[in-house]
């Protein structure tokens, strides 16, 4: 992949470290939530800086190995009682104001867009319209959590919406990196989600992200 300029890197960078940052006060145990994240970002760092992912014919393909952990790990904290004792302690207002790093994070694709790193369907002139959540987070942190006008049914609607923006663009982004299923994007792959530190987008932000979705939506449908 090309050199970047030095601002996509540091953009990107001060992203994920706000989003660890927010999501790890949204709980009781901030502390060893944030060394977990933080351990596990590390591991798949360094696993892009090795070219790991970049041995693109190998089948079954690595590059969905990024998704392996934080999927089991959220069935896991799902479907057990520690893990939905965790959930439910979570504060939900916090959660809900942490989407607006979703901004920046379109804003770091468009960038590697214009270098030739991703393809245009993975970002806002595309199929991606993912930034939406994070215009819209702020609105729905006042009017739904501060000043209380918004109905739970609202609520409930935004999340279901913005979990679905968030899967679409990483069905979309997967299945534009080359390897044997690839299905989109020939002539312009998704190659920069290989390469550190991107590969905290697969890795670490959209797994994150769409458990916040998840979390919120069980503690509105509680009530």
């Amino acid at each position: 992949m090309a050199t970047l300029p030095i601002y996509v890197y540091a953009v990107f960078i001060i992203t994920f470290l706000t989003l660890i940052t927010l999501f790890s006060k949204a709980t009781r145990t901030p502390g060893p939530v944030a060394i977990i994240l933080i351990i596990w970002a590390g591991v798949q760092c360094a696993l892009s800086i090795s070219g790991f992912y970049l041995q693109f014919q190998s089948f079954p393909p690595r590059f969905p190995i990024v998704l392996i952990a934080p999927t089991i790990s959220i069935i896991l904290l799902f479907v057990t009682n520690r893990g939905r004792h965790f959930i439910d302690a979570m504060n939900i207002k916090t959660l809900c104001i942490m989407h607006i790093i979703r901004i920046p994070v379109e804003i770091v694709l468009y960038w590697l867009a214009l270098h030739k790193a991703i393809p245009q369907l993975m970002t806002f002139e595309g199929r991606n319209w993912d930034i939406i959540s994070g215009l819209t987070a702020p609105l729905i942190y006042y009017y739904g959590f501060v000043i209380n006008k918004l109905s739970k049914s609202i609520l409930i609607g935004w999340n279901i919406v913005c979990l679905g923006l968030v899967l679409n663009v990483m069905i979309n982004g997967i299945l534009s990196v080359p390897s044997p299923i690839q299905q989109f994007a020939f002539e312009q792959p998704n190659i920069a989600i290989l390469y550190f530190p991107f590969v905290l987008l697969p890795a670490v932000i959209v797994p994150v992200v769409i458990f916040v979705h998840l979390v919120s939506l069980r503690r509105l449908l509680k009530g």
